[in-house]
């Protein structure tokens, strides 16, 4: 199982570099990078890419220039939810089975940049 803590992720306060995600939809800060791989959650950050061209997202105004992402873990499973902001869901998506370290995470997809929000 992964092993990623909040406090690592905390440190990360902006980026050094960005890393192009491979489907090319959006690049990734350095913490974000971070949590894909030692939190092992290169599905997550797949996931997030693989909605972008979905109609409910790329159709959708108010989500050109940000989206917030979030993944809520309970017993092993989890629930990848989209807003354009807190409370105003686009769209959710149950995962069966995850090994994912944390409870939760949020993430912003700001400008065609995914970060961790002490990155925005």
């Amino acid at each position: 199982m992964p092993e990623l803590t909040e406090s690592e992720l905390r440190q990360f306060i902006g980026t050094t570099a960005y890393h192009r995600h491979w489907l090319g939809a959006f690049v990734l800060t350095d913490g974000v990078q971070y949590l894909a791989e030692k939190g092992q959650a290169h599905w997550l950050i797949d996931a997030i890419a693989s909605y972008q061209p979905d109609a409910r997202v790329k159709d959708d105004p108010m989500l050109k220039d940000f989206q917030l992402w979030e993944l809520t873990v309970d017993n092993n499973s989890a629930v990848l939810k989209l807003s354009r902001d807190t409370d105003n869901v686009v769209l959710t998506q149950e995962i069966e089975y995850t090994d994912f370290p944390l409870p939760y995470i949020k993430l912003y997809l700001n400008e065609k940049v995914l970060m961790l929000p002490s990155e925005y």
